[in-house]
This record gives structure tokens, sequence and C-alpha cells, in this order.
């Protein structure tokens, strides 16, 4: 008897439903292990949960945190601020960002705190980014700009848009720095009353509790 070739091609069934369901707990343990640490370290910072008895953060709480796309926010080549952050990123990092209406002096005492905060981090220091979104800049501060912040990116709102700033943050008022965490949430912020020894305190410890970003 001839054989056809669609009799000698083999039955191709999909998947029966054991090879799902293991298909599902093998994506789900994946997550787990990729992004678990960072949703634990949130709950973690946020509630107190395993911590040392007396830690607590150093900087104002946005309860509940914010998402980054709020702010209405882009890059210099217009790309959206919120594309960097996300669970479907590679290599997240946490932002320190800089928001004030015109950069006064305790705007740059802001620019000049965050950048120290992060270069004392050592080697953790490439897990967090730095930008600003400032409306004007004084002349001397733009001439030096390029020398002392070249690291800080300048962000800016998204044309026609508004940046719908979390509760207590004002930056028409005072300049603040937001700290964003790798999934885009704003989740904290700082001011002139704050320190550098306090900042990097919360730093350590988020960076701490948490692998990703």
């Amino acid at each position: 008897m001839t054989t056809t070739t669609a009799d000698a091609l083999p039955d191709r069934e999909g998947p029966n439903p054991e090879q799902i369901r293991r298909g599902r707990r093998t994506a789900w343990l994946l997550f787990a292990v990729g992004f678990g640490p960072m949703l634990v370290a949130t709950v973690m910072f946020y509630t107190g949960w395993l911590n040392p008895a007396g830690q607590t953060n150093q900087g104002r709480l946005v309860q509940p945190p914010v998402p980054v796309a709020q702010l209405n926010l882009q890059t210099a080549d217009n790309a959206p601020l919120q594309a960097r952050f996300g669970a479907d990123l590679t290599d997240p990092k946490w932002l320190l960002l800089v928001a004030a209406e015109r950069c006064t002096e305790a705007c740059e005492q802001l620019l000049y705190l965050s950048r120290q905060v992060n270069i004392a981090l050592g080697k953790n220091a490439p897990r967090i980014g730095r930008a600003a979104v400032i409306g004007s800049l004084p002349a001397d501060l733009a001439r030096r700009w390029p020398e002392e912040y070249r690291l800080m990116e300048r962000l800016q709102p998204v044309a026609g848009t508004t940046p719908a700033w979390p509760g207590g943050v004002e930056p028409g008022q005072q300049p603040r720095i937001l700290l964003i965490d790798p999934f885009g949430n704003i989740m904290m912020h700082y001011g002139t009353e704050h320190t550098g020894k306090q900042m990097l305190k919360d730093l350590k410890h988020l960076l701490k509790l948490s692998q990703i970003g």
C-alpha cells in the first residue's frame, strides 16, 4: 500500500491539559524568582514587616505610591519617562528626580545632594539614575551644567500637559527630590530639610532589600 506524505507526518495535536498547567506553573515561578524580591521589599519598606526594630524611613512617603506616568514627562528625544520602568525590562533602575520650577539656591542644593548621595553608594551607584525637570536655569548654572551635572538627564513635560505631582510635592513652591522605584512608582520625596546622610540611609536600606534595579 502506498504511503502518502500526509500519512507519514506525525499527529500534531496541541498540548494536553497537564502540559498547559506545567507551563503556567513554570511562568509563575520565573516571575516570582525575578520580581518577587522587589514586591516583598516594597511591602517591607512601607509596613516595617520583618524590618529591624526602630527602622524607619527618613524621607516623606508617598502613600499610596503614584505611577510615574502621572507626571507626563519625557526625555530630550521625546520618549515617555514611564518607558524606563516596568517588570518587562531586563535592567530597570531606581531614579532620583529633582523637580523645580526655577532653579534657585535651594534647587541647586538638591541637585548637589542627589549627585553626592549617588556617588556615596559606591558599588551600588549604577543601580540608581539621576534626572531633573526644571523650568528654567540661571545662566551661571546653565554654563556649569555640562561639567558638574553631565550625568543628570534633563526631562521636560509632554507638550500640552502639566505634571500631576503627588500630594506634598509642589515644585513651584519648593524644589523636591522624588524617589522612583524600578516599577515606575513614586514612593518617597525629599527636600532641603533632609541631609545626605538621611537619603543615603533610605537608599542603602531599599537596595539591600531589593535585588531588582
